[in-house]
């Protein structure tokens, strides 16, 4: 069984043109041998995730705080949101 890094990463939604973002972090789970800038690659072409500038910030966590994180974001309505819209959205582990 592969080792696995968790990530929390904050992405920008909505109309950012507009200044009408949202911020929401998501928490993302990984091979232990990716980088940041994997991760980061890999999170700015999330669905929904605006821009060039749609990553705000990218931190490595545990992974109690990956187990929590994934709990609050199943209780998220801007997810739970765009999940509807786009029902092939990929859940990360």
């Amino acid at each position: 069984m592969l080792k696995q890094s968790y990530w929390k990463v904050v992405l920008r939604y909505g109309h950012v043109g507009d200044r009408n973002e949202v911020y929401v972090a998501r928490y993302l789970a990984f091979d232990e041998a990716v980088n940041l800038l994997d991760v980061y690659d890999s999170a700015k072409n999330m669905p929904g995730v605006k821009g060039s500038r749609g990553v705000n910030s990218v931190k490595k966590v545990g992974y109690t705080d990956y187990c929590a994180g994934k709990e609050t974001e199943e209780s998220n309505f801007y997810l739970q949101k765009l999940m509807t819209f786009n029902p092939i959205m990929e859940r990360p582990a």
